[in-house]
């Protein structure tokens, strides 16, 4: 039988308060990171720090406000579900939990054409109020850019569109990136160069050939 790694051992009221206070004024380190399922003060702390980010991650590649806000409540109790096997090797808070946010995604994709089942499961979307949903509207507008050039990039190997993402879109560190990818940085570094090059070859192909200026300068004295 497998025995997961244990959680770790309650806090000293002292301690926990320090590290309540910690984690509000410099965010959640790795050696408080396990406590977000256990502590919902470090917790509260840890989703203030990253909502955003992971909220731009979900609307880059899901134009779709409700199931948006559906996703990235999944992505955070992914991570409270997840947070007592995480260990520092996994990468820093932020990359691991856009790994978490990376994996449902690519779920998401693969599951979108199926019928769900499970009509009772709680919608994100259903606690939206107008303010938030009008937020969620005007991100996703803000994201269209985005969204376009994460479409093109969908003729890449899924190893380097998914490096090319991270850090092109959303702006992880090459380290960062391969810790949210689960590979090594220098495996990165090569597929991050391959999908670059292949990337900017299809746009300069789409955009067509450039057009001669002499020749154009020439009409025009014509």
């Amino acid at each position: 039988m497998e025995i997961g790694p244990a959680l770790p051992n309650p806090p000293s009221s002292l301690s926990r308060r320090l590290s309540v206070v910690a984690a509000r004024e410099h965010g959640v380190g790795p050696e408080q990171l396990p406590l977000i399922g256990i502590d919902a003060d470090i917790f509260d702390a840890f989703y203030r720090e990253h909502i955003d980010g992971v909220e731009g991650f979900v609307i880059r590649r899901v134009g779709d406000r409700d199931r948006a806000a559906d996703l990235t409540a999944e992505i955070f109790l992914a991570a409270i579900d997840s947070a007592h096997r995480y260990r520092p090797a996994l990468g820093a808070p932020r990359a691991w939990l856009l790994g978490i946010a990376r994996n449902l995604v690519a779920g998401e994709w693969r599951s979108r054409d199926r019928r769900r089942s499970g009509e009772e499961r709680l919608r994100g979307s259903v606690l939206l109020d107008s303010d938030d949903a009008a937020r969620w509207d005007a991100r996703i507008d803000a994201a269209s850019r985005s969204r376009e050039l994460f479409e093109s990039m969908e003729r890449l190997p899924d190893g380097e569109r998914a490096v090319l993402e991270l850090v092109a879109l959303d702006e992880l560190s090459l380290a960062e990136a391969a810790a949210a990818a689960g590979i090594r940085p220098v495996t990165a570094r090569v597929r991050l160069h391959r999908a670059r090059r292949k990337l900017r070859a299809e746009l300069e192909a789409a955009a067509g050939p450039v057009p001669d200026q002499s020749s154009a300068r020439k009409e025009d004295r014509s």
